[in-house]
């Protein structure tokens, strides 16, 4: 079950406003033609590392997902500085940025909402990260909006 909170213990960063963040880079993507799931990847501190949105039409390619462009933009950065990270995201992340995610054992996930797509979350639990959904109307309306207008480049997005 995800939890509906807008604050965890292990973070001291509000999550609305980390999914504001996230959100805006959405709108980014969305304006440029775009895909419109953003993200970005917040220190427990509220130090923000950095922002992404998916580029896979932008840029033509395969694995610019907003959580790849996220971690593309921080950098090369220590593991024990992902360990200390949420990453925020607009969709429940697919099986592709759920590995990054594993991979570079951020343990915390915020996600705007994952009725429109459900990715690894499941996995990302059984792998000790913590998976906070906020159902954001925000996020599901533009990626509604984008997947009425553009239905074959939303398929070719999640693999189908």
């Amino acid at each position: 079950m995800s939890s509906s909170s807008s604050s965890s213990s292990s973070s001291s960063f509000d999550d609305k406003k980390g999914m504001q963040i996230a959100l805006e880079q959405a709108k980014k993507s969305f304006a440029e033609g775009g895909i419109p799931i953003g993200g970005c990847l917040i220190k427990s501190d509220g130090t923000l590392l950095s922002t992404g949105h998916n580029q896979r039409v932008q840029k033509g390619s395969a694995i610019l997902h907003g959580e790849m462009s996220v971690l593309e933009h921080a950098g090369r950065l220590p593991a024990s500085t992902y360990r200390d990270c949420t990453m925020y995201t607009t969709l429940s992340p697919c099986s592709m940025c759920t590995g990054a995610i594993l991979l570079y054992g951020i343990k915390r996930v915020v996600v705007g909402e994952n009725e429109t797509f459900m990715g690894g979350e499941a996995l990302l639990k059984q792998n000790g990260v913590e998976v906070v959904n906020l159902d954001d109307e925000g996020c599901k309306e533009i990626l509604q909006k984008f997947i009425s207008e553009k239905p074959h480049c939303w398929n070719e997005d999640i693999g189908v």
